[in-house]
């Protein structure tokens, strides 16, 4: 029904064209057919199973106030059925070839994701094809994926770390589709029809916004041959490119929101680059060093030095367009208030307090390491590689994160002494933006959980100065990029 089976007799002989400009890594090969679709192959015979991700150019940043959580429920209900199988039939299908398929909407991209035994691979990728091309939507199980929707959307509320981090989106974002959750809002999920979700697969599954990785015991001819013959016959299509407003420029708010719960979550967070800017790999690098294990600057000293918090987290929140830069801390409600004033003082301390050697060292080991790890299986495998390099989005080029990370270690401006340089401002300061704290909250008596918890949730405005507004965050070159009109790339 998706897919005009009427082509004209040259849209049959589609080509394999490898991306010109882009260096292959060992094993991998990335090759685009004629009409856009992008294929890349990484051959991996360490174990007999197979991992594929096909990624989508659509998210919430291809949403409105008003379609809202679309693209999430379009990728739900993508798997409920297809022109000759049920929901429950592609589940059992995948099942019999030993492995699982599914698919979930994001910010920045969506994603069906597989795995199966190698020895099934070509009806495993049939089946994503088919999934993929050939979604009927069904209206018998809408309302329920609906109904599920709704109700995870109104459990958020009643968390306080969820409640934290939507209030934090959206003081960050504004208008920007990254303020809101994936999962989407009430009322637009809740007008989201079968209709919708059709015309909106129909404007965003469009090759060229396609990229299929897989990763695995397979032989790449064999590979290329199937994608060829099942995603070459799509037509090219248009590529929607929405116009998305820009976030609200930072200023000092706070709110507080009251939440059942056994902890004041307190986030302090500010804009950052996108994933595509040069800033990218310094400043996962930095967040290591603030709150990205045990060896980080929170961990060591607001959990174990000071006592002030059960969790500590850093997180560098990389999309394609705006981003974020969140510190996020966990603790009970009679020391909210001090860790607050600690958790500021770790902000300030790595704008006047050069990193070490042996901290950036540490730091980029845990990043990398981390990413690594998260390469064991062929699934995450296919993920990085579809998603890392090249940009699907921006067309640049980026490669693995730990080279990244070593590129950022080479360049003369990122030293380890230097790489995460404090900024010094004589008349620089934090401000805070976003607040949900508790401060009389009833201590428990025969239960853990206290029956009212304030939750913090605070930003950082920008840096008041001449030179640096936006980032206050100890990183060379972050300020110039706060500075520049065009920081919102379209």
């Amino acid at each position: 029904m998706m897919r005009p089976r009427a082509l004209a007799a040259a849209a049959l002989v589609t080509l394999l064209l490898p991306i010109a400009g882009v260096a292959q890594p060992a094993g991998i090969t990335r090759s685009r057919l004629a009409n856009g679709f992008t294929v890349i192959v990484r051959e991996n015979p360490a174990a007999p199973v197979v991992g594929y991700s096909l990624l989508v150019k659509m998210g919430t940043r291809t949403e409105t106030p008003e379609t809202a959580g679309v693209s999430h429920m379009l990728q739900l209900m993508l798997v409920r059925g297809t022109d000759k199988m049920s929901g429950e039939e592609i589940v059992a299908a995948a099942d019999r070839m030993g492995g699982t398929i599914d698919a979930y909407g994001d910010e920045d991209y969506s994603e069906i994701t597989a795995t199966a035994l190698s020895r099934n691979w070509q009806p495993m990728l049939e089946l994503v094809g088919a999934v993929a091309l050939r979604p009927t939507v069904p209206d018998g199980t809408l309302t329920g994926v609906r109904d599920f929707l709704v109700r995870q959307i109104r459990n958020r509320a009643d968390k306080p770390f969820d409640v934290a981090v939507d209030r934090m989106r959206a003081a960050l974002f504004g208008d920007h589709p990254y303020a809101w959750d994936p999962v989407g809002r009430r009322e637009s999920v809740e007008r989201l029809t079968r209709d919708t979700l059709l015309a909106y697969y129909r404007r965003q599954y469009v090759p060229g916004q396609m990229v299929l990785a897989v990763s695995g015991d397979v032989k790449t001819p064999d590979v290329m041959a199937e994608v060829r013959r099942m995603f070459g016959a799509m037509p090219t299509g248009t590529i929607a490119s929405p116009t998305r407003p820009a976030p609200p420029p930072m200023a000092a708010t706070r709110e507080v929101v009251t939440v059942s719960g056994a902890q004041a979550q307190i986030f302090m967070a500010t804009l950052a680059p996108p994933f595509t800017h040069p800033d990218f790999a310094p400043l996962k690098v930095m967040t290591a060093i603030l709150g990205g294990g045990m060896a980080s600057r929170f961990f060591s000293d607001l959990r174990d030095k000071q006592a002030l918090a059960y969790s500590t987290r850093g997180q560098y929140m990389a999309h394609v367009d705006t981003s974020a830069f969140v510190a996020m801390l966990g603790t009970a409600p009679g020391n909210a208030q001090k860790a607050e004033a600690a958790l500021r003082e770790q902000l300030a301390r790595i704008q006047n307090e050069p990193a070490s050697d042996d901290e950036v060292a540490v730091a980029r080991s845990y990043v990398v390491g981390s990413q690594a790890m998260d390469r064991r299986t062929n699934a995450r495998q296919a993920w990085y590689i579809r998603t890392m390099s090249p940009s699907p989005f921006t067309g640049r080029d980026l490669v693995a994160l730990d080279a990244l990370i070593e590129y950022s270690r080479a360049r003369s401006q990122y030293r380890p002494s230097a790489c995460i340089e404090a900024v010094r401002e004589s008349d620089s300061r934090f401000h805070s933006v976003v607040g949900v704290m508790n401060v009389s909250a009833r201590e428990p008596i025969h239960t853990c959980f206290s029956d009212a918890i304030e939750i913090k949730v605070l930003a950082i405005e920008r840096c008041q100065g001449s030179r640096i507004e936006g980032a206050c965050l100890g990183i060379r070159g972050l300020s110039d990029w706060a500075l520049r009109d065009d920081r919102i790339p379209q």
